[in-house]
């Protein structure tokens, strides 16, 4: 049954009106990487939102069947790093997403350990529960009583979504999910039915190119340049075509020293000629730019955007390898 199902969707809104409240559920919007679970017995194979096998990548959760008893789930959820502040850390994240060697993962378990917070069941010993409503399939979640040191089954709350808005808030939490009571499980839809509802402004970029760097940044990058969906809001499935992007500017803040490191290596081989646009970039702004093939989706979180498109103030927060080109979009 692994990789036979893709995760469904939210759609980015508002929170639902007074009058439709209590007809919805709240959940925390995590900071992290989506991930089926798909447990048989001891067995447990973990499945990206693209439908990569990420099994080898998070070695805390083998024992989830045992802690599970041996029976036979699957589970939707995030895989999330916390920060020394408690907070959900998406930089720390980084370091585990890429991760395909198992003697790597092991030991970066024990020093950037990761948890899997559950907040759907989408089949229960062998059963599917994708036709029950999201309240149902939210009671039978918290009756498996998911509690460990490397998962558990976060509350959510049946309405007073703007109680749950303003706390996520208070605690500097990206957001909440808004989720339709009665809604069922649409495996691989974007649906009106879930509503995310961002405390962080983030956007999903395509790598376009980048600049070489000065000083200590020398014979490395010094700024990423980037694209998103341009005025009809797609990208061209597999991101072949130049003519779905269109210039974002560029972002030359928030990396490590790691992260530039292998963001330089990986960009090496996507080397061409022009950039991947549907109109040429502004001359003034890519001097020296060395432009790739659009392949490497990434996230920067920014202040607004400016009137001539361009993401004001951004920092980039990561490569984002669960997400493919075709799926990026406008996100406000």
């Amino acid at each position: 049954m692994a990789g036979a199902l893709t995760p469904m969707l939210a759609t980015a809104g508002a929170l639902p009106g007074p009058t439709e409240d209590a007809q919805w559920g709240y959940e925390t919007k995590w900071d992290g990487a989506r991930v089926l679970a798909f447990v048989t017995g001891d067995q447990v194979r973990l499945r990206s939102r693209n439908d990569l096998d990420v099994t080898v990548s998070y070695p805390e959760l083998a024992g989830l069947g045992a802690a599970l008893g041996g029976r036979r789930v699957v589970l939707d959820g995030e895989v999330v790093a916390f920060g020394t502040d408690g907070r959900p850390s998406f930089a720390r994240l980084q370091k585990r997403m890429h991760v395909g060697r198992a003697a790597d993962a092991q030991r970066l378990s024990g020093t950037d350990p990761i948890r899997y917070l559950a907040f759907d069941l989408l089949s229960l010993d062998g059963e599917a529960t994708l036709a029950l409503p999201y309240a149902q399939r939210r009671k039978l979640l918290e009756d498996l009583g998911l509690d460990g040191a490397g998962w558990q089954c976060p509350r959510y709350f049946a309405g007073n979504g703007q109680a749950v808005l303003r706390a996520s808030q208070e605690l500097r939490l990206e957001g909440v999910v808004a989720k339709r009571l009665t809604s069922t499980y649409r495996p691989g839809r974007r649906s009106p039915d879930w509503r995310k509802i961002k405390n962080i402004r983030a956007q999903e970029v395509v790598v376009i190119g980048w600049q070489p760097g000065n000083g200590r940044r020398a014979g490395t990058i010094g700024s990423i340049l980037l694209g998103v969906p341009g005025a009809d809001g797609e990208v061209p499935p597999g991101g072949s075509s130049a003519t779905g992007l269109r210039y974002a500017g560029k972002v030359g803040t928030g990396f490590t020293e790691a992260a530039l490191t292998a963001l330089h290596r990986q960009l090496q081989p996507l080397a061409r000629r022009t950039a991947a646009l549907s109109t040429p970039p502004p001359a003034a702004e890519t001097v020296h730019a060395r432009w790739v093939e659009p392949m490497l989706v990434g996230e920067v979180g920014f202040g607004e955007w400016t009137p001539d498109g361009r993401l004001r103030h951004p920092v980039w927060r990561g490569l984002r390898p669960d997400k493919s080109v075709d799926e990026v979009r406008l996100t406000d």
